[in-house]
């Protein structure tokens, strides 16, 4: 398991679909989805018939200002 480094704020994460980039962002930041505002930088794209030209989709996740 990797460790979880509390004093990281903000986070950029790909992956193959926005869903599975913000798990990988809240794993990462230790947080759970309510504490967190999300930001969808690009969606996924997929090649034309699975060829080149596929991009994963980035996410923004940052953790919310404790008040």
């Amino acid at each position: 398991m990797e460790d979880i480094d509390k004093s990281i704020r903000e986070i950029e994460v790909e992956a193959s679909s926005p869903q599975e980039a913000i798990e990988i962002a809240l794993k990462k930041l230790g947080v759970k989805r309510n504490e967190v505002e999300i930001k969808i930088l690009n969606e996924e794209t997929k090649g034309l018939f699975g060829m080149e030209g596929s991009k994963p989709a980035k996410v923004k996740v940052r953790v919310k200002e404790r008040k």
